[in-house]
């Protein structure tokens, strides 16, 4: 039996931020919901992956031992993509539990179905761009199912984090001090903090896990007089900048810089805010970079619920805490602020005085004073180096991807 962890037709409700990855590739906690999910199996059932085609070839390059969007067996399970693996999911994976012909459906998501491989592929023997779970639901005997968790809105990643955090955090070597810690530093319930081999805290830093954890993966530099503390994950060579207050609930990706105030965020590899300003209850995707003095707002003044504006239609969250929410490759300039609930697309380029609107477009260019569309040459040379700035070619797969996401998302907005 063939495993494939699949995209469904949902997953475009998670733009911007699944514009250039997987929708397994979204993080809530301090791993991706790939990484969990390989977490939980342990080896014991190979994954396999379906994905939009024209993400393939790069993920394909990425991860040349996995099989990527390809029947192999006529016996398969289908894993649903966006579900946040837990112990229990695993087992309905890994144990049998799914029987032939049946699909499990939580609601209306498919999480997992037992399908032969003629209900999946065309004529020419192919995995569709993404899998209409409903119409393909019709096709089996269904059977509902409870207590799954599964990323169904944009802002889930930020409403399942708290939980998810601690969840990761069961794993790690807590009590352990392996790497170079200076005399000054003030470490605060040692039993909760791990620093790995090869991680640096500086001087006067303050490592505080007297209510949560703090963690800090190989090569991660906490600068001088920096505060972590209430649940804070340092990924593999990650930093953090010198004065910087970072607590309650945040995830630092691998090579990310993150300074000023900081609190209920996730920060995916290789983004960068490193300087003063706060950041709340927020989601940066890989290659953003918030200039100096920015700022979010994550609560509204009368502390109602937060609305976001998705394709120029308001959703209600249910969330009283909810800030930034940013696709990859966008920027915003010194000083700029940030309403509560902004969506901001891939490789949007934020600057000017004032709040720009709550929904801002993939590959587009100004700030309160109105947009205009970013062009794509020059998106994608800035794209290039900023990447080469931390030592990551632009392939000519990711150029492609990059690109295909400009012609799809970029040329269908009118900007004024």
């Amino acid at each position: 039996m063939q495993v494939i962890v699949f995209e469904d037709t949902r997953v475009s409700e998670l733009k911007p931020l699944v514009n250039l990855k997987p929708v397994y590739g979204l993080y809530t906690g301090f791993r991706s919901l790939q990484e969990k999910l390989e977490h939980f199996i342990n080896g014991r059932v190979k994954l396999t992956w379906h994905l939009r085609r024209y993400l393939a070839p790069y993920y394909a390059e990425q991860y040349p031992a996995s099989v990527f969007n390809r029947l192999e067996e006529d016996d398969v399970l289908l894993v649903n993509g966006r579900l946040v693996c837990s112990e229990a999911a695993a087992r309905m994976i890994t144990d049998g539990v799914v029987e032939p012909g049946k699909a499990y459906m939580q609601g209306d998501d498919l999480l997992f179905a037992r399908v032969h491989r003629y209900l999946l592929e065309n004529d020419r023997g192919l995995l569709p761009d993404l899998i209409d779970t409903a119409s393909l639901a019709g096709k089996l005997v269904t059977q509902s199912v409870t207590g799954f968790r599964i990323i169904g809105h944009l802002w889930d990643v930020i409403a399942f984090h708290p939980e998810e955090i601690l969840r990761d955090a069961e794993t790690l070597a807590l009590g352990r001090i392996e790497g170079t810690v200076h005399p000054s530093v003030s470490l605060v319930n040692r039993s909760s903090i791990y620093v790995a081999p090869g991680a640096v805290v500086k001087a006067g830093a303050v490592l505080d896990a007297d209510e949560g954890f703090v963690a800090l993966g190989e090569g991660a530099v906490v600068d001088p007089q920096a505060v972590l503390m209430q649940n804070v994950f340092l990924a593999p060579r990650s930093r953090i900048k010198t004065g910087a207050n970072i607590y309650s609930n945040v995830a630092v990706g691998m090579g990310s810089k993150l300074g000023g105030e900081v609190e209920d965020s996730i920060i995916e590899p290789f983004a960068n805010k490193q300087h003063d300003g706060f950041l709340g209850h927020s989601y940066l995707s890989s290659w953003c970079n918030l200039g100096a003095g920015t700022n979010t707002s994550d609560l509204k003044n009368n502390y109602s619920q937060i609305k976001l504006l998705l394709n120029g239609r308001e959703e209600m969250t249910g969330l009283q805490f909810l800030g930034l929410l940013m696709g990859d490759h966008a920027k915003s300039s010194i000083n700029a602020m940030f309403n509560t609930g902004t969506v901001v697309g891939t490789a949007a380029n934020i600057f000017d005085a004032g709040f720009p609107p709550k929904e801002v477009f993939s590959f587009s260019w100004g700030g309160s004073g109105g947009f205009k569309s970013y062009e794509i040459e020059k998106a994608v040379d800035t794209a290039r180096k900023v990447m080469e700035r931390r030592h990551v070619v632009m392939s000519a797969s990711y150029e492609s991807m990059f690109r295909f996401v400009s012609a799809m998302e970029g040329s269908c907005r009118l900007f004024v």
